[in-house]
């Protein structure tokens, strides 16, 4: 009798456990520092957010950082619940639920410092450049969706920015605090070549993605959109920014 109340207990706790892992979401990004990446203390400031809010709201999560393409397809398959770092593109809505906005990201176009192009928000001035873009993100409807821009995919900014050094492009983009932080680790040839276009292609708005799979999405969407609020109504959220610089 004592091995099979010690059996029974020992099941208990394994299904206890069980529940728990099962209840926990799988949080997912790139690296695209300085707000996700899992070098970072707590993973980025984005990061930070957005488990600060899940836990606000009652959701214990784990973090896994894969290249983007991956994170992409395996919120769609339902790998993950949770993409932590997208821009608003309306396919991605075939695959997740967006919240609502919860930082906003300034895109700006780089050049070489020796180079005569100007941008004035007209994507037609750009149409003779080659530009490096990162394969598979969105910088804007007017961006992604305009067939004339000779558009040069690549994986990452770093990438991008050596290619445009070497003058095999004429242009690349994103977000200024994440160029800024890539260009910062650069060494100084390649740092003090470049420089900002100073009009902006977008202004971005950051949500997390809530993949269709879970069934519990839209109540996910609606907690951690209601977190996020209360951390901007006490400080905490200004604290947060505070801290990585912005």
């Amino acid at each position: 009798m004592l091995h099979l109340l010690r059996a029974s207990y020992l099941l208990g706790l394994l299904l206890v456990a069980s529940t728990a892992s099962a209840d926990r979401l799988r949080l997912v990004a790139d690296a695209w520092p300085p707000f996700t990446d899992a070098s970072m203390v707590n993973g980025g400031l984005a990061t930070e957010l957005v488990t600060t809010a899940l836990t606000r709201a009652g959701y214990a999560s784990d973090f896994e950082q894969v290249p983007w393409a991956r994170a992409l397809l395996g919120v769609g398959e339902g790998r993950y619940d949770v993409l932590i770092n997208t821009w608003y593109s309306e396919d991605r809505t075939h695959i997740g639920e967006f919240s609502g906005s919860y930082l906003q990201n300034r895109i700006l176009f780089v050049k070489r410092k020796d180079s005569p192009i100007e941008f004035h928000g007209d994507l037609n001035e750009l149409h003779p450049y080659p530009i490096s873009v990162v394969r598979g993100y969105a910088y804007s409807g007017a961006f992604d969706n305009d067939g004339d821009l000779q558009k040069v995919p690549v994986h990452n900014f770093s990438m991008a920015v050596r290619m445009l050094v070497a003058d095999r492009v004429k242009l690349t983009l994103e977000d200024e605090y994440v160029a800024r932080y890539y260009l910062s680790r650069e060494v100084p040839r390649v740092r003090n070549s470049v420089e900002f276009l100073p009009q902006p292609l977008s202004l971005n708005h950051l949500h997390i993605l809530v993949s269709l799979k879970n069934p519990d999405h839209a109540k996910i969407v609606a907690a951690f959109n209601k977190a996020i609020g209360q951390m901007q109504a006490d400080g905490s959220y200004a604290r947060l920014l505070k801290q990585y610089g912005m």
